[in-house]
């Protein structure tokens, strides 16, 4: 029988045992400060730990990929998603939570190549097989309209289809999680401060990856966000990401980002509101970074959304417009703690941004029914450096909610490549050259 030291052992990396313990010493040290001993009522204290609150999320997907770069056939993944975790009761401004991750292929594992299997004759399909420890944390609600959480935990920056720099990437079968402390305040009237300090990344290609740097990102990180909502119709948000990744292989993504971001709406006739979003951010090369990186990064989406009487309840279109510079080799701007699946298409082909850049023009219509939202996607990607073309994607999606536990989609994407010479040359290895397709069904389960 496997111990829950041992299960503890192997979740909790050797690197960084020492600081994670150094934070949970002192976190302890400020809980005895705060309430002494005399004041724990056991009976008290019993009662917030049997009165908190179970959680379970269930998601089955099935996922195909057709990849025509060379050498590749059509990959088949078929898993499980199990999340099941606990939320204690608060006690003295104190609670704590747990959750388990499992991942279970469902069939065939041979089928699709999950990064870490060794098939490398199939599609990538990054759902990997395992068991882990998704979160651990203590969460401590005392101090005036400010929240602090220490320990393994999900953060998101913006909702799921804008967390551009920093998300738990919940598309994947692996959630992303971090080792971090994290503090977000509501005390400033009309304005939201979330800051983190993280010294690791518990990645979506599982814990038992080989690869160097997928199971985990090594990390000295502070990540700001700031957001101001005391205006009509606008939002207005700042954010500070100074990122440093310790091992060789992923120092390349130390990075400083420094940016400004507005959004808002406004109805502008009865039934018809108009979306507005514009950003912009500036990327250098930070700590121990071996590249000389000075790149911009550019946002902008106007969109029109109606609301319709009768069994279509709304509609929309907007178009937006991304743009992450690049001025070759590795020197390009980098997201690499952003759920970047909601970005650039949902083939995948642009998680890492090319060393030439890229700019995303893309046109998107959408609906919502009764309990199911569906849209359509088209992208035309051309690179920032050389303004050559990569290609074009269209992606479909259809979500439908049944009550409030159970959620059924299906997605679609066609990344098709243009074969122009500097493509083929510049990009062959990193698959920007050569056509993706991929669909997905999914069905999942939330209490």
């Amino acid at each position: 029988m496997v111990s829950w030291d041992a299960i503890w052992h192997r979740s909790c990396r050797q690197n960084n045992w020492i600081a994670s313990n150094r934070v949970w010493a002192s976190c302890c040290f400020v809980l005895v400060l705060t309430v002494p001993l005399a004041a724990w009522p056991a009976e008290s204290f019993w009662q917030s730990l049997i009165g908190g609150k179970p959680d379970l999320s269930l998601r089955y997907r099935f996922e195909y990929a057709d990849d025509a770069k060379p050498g590749l056939k059509e990959a088949y993944a078929s898993t499980l998603r199990t999340a099941t975790g606990y939320r204690t009761d608060t006690f003295y401004n104190l609670s704590a939570y747990f959750q388990i991750q499992d991942v279970r292929v469902i069939g065939n594992d041979d089928w699709y190549n999950d990064g870490s299997n060794n098939v490398l004759d199939r599609a990538v399909i990054a759902d990997a097989e395992g068991t882990e420890i998704q979160q651990y944390y203590l969460r401590y609600g005392g101090l005036p309209k400010t929240v602090v959480t220490l320990g393994r935990q999900e953060i998101n920056h913006r909702p799921g289809t804008q967390q551009r720099f920093l998300g738990n990437v919940s598309w994947r079968q692996h959630f992303q999680s971090f080792d971090a402390a994290n503090l977000v305040s509501l005390a400033i009237p009309h304005t939201v401060v979330d800051y983190s300090y993280i010294w690791n990344v518990n990645r979506i290609f599982g814990e038992s990856n080989p690869l160097p740097d997928a199971d985990d990102f090594r990390s000295n990180s502070h990540a700001l966000n700031v957001q101001y909502s005391g205006l009509p119709g606008l939002k207005l948000e700042s954010y500070l990401y100074l990122l440093e990744f310790t091992s060789t292989t992923a120092r390349r993504f130390s990075t400083a980002t420094t940016g400004l971001r507005a959004q808002g709406d406004r109805i502008i006739a009865t039934g018809l509101r108009l979306n507005y979003t514009g950003e912009f951010a500036y990327q250098q090369d930070y700590s121990n970074n071996p590249n000389a990186v000075s790149v911009n990064y550019a946002f902008a989406e106007l969109g029109l959304n109606y609301v319709v009487d009768g069994v279509l309840e709304s509609i929309g279109l907007k178009y937006g417009y991304e743009r992450l510079e690049g001025e070759g080799g590795q020197r390009s701007f980098q997201t690499p703690l952003g759920t970047n699946h909601a970005f650039q298409g949902f083939a995948d082909r642009f998680l890492v941004t090319p060393g030439d850049g890229i700019q995303d023009h893309c046109v998107t219509l959408s609906g919502k029914l009764a309990n199911t939202q569906v849209s359509i996607a088209y992208h035309h990607f051309l690179s920032d450096k050389d303004n050559y073309q990569y290609g074009y994607e269209w992606d479909v999606f259809a979500e439908h909610s049944f009550n409030k536990y159970y959620l059924a989609g299906l997605k679609f994407s066609y990344y098709h490549a243009n074969s122009n010479s500097i493509n083929l040359t510049r990009n062959a290895a990193t698959g920007q050259a050569f056509d993706l397709t991929r669909f997905w069904t999914y069905l999942q389960f939330s209490y």
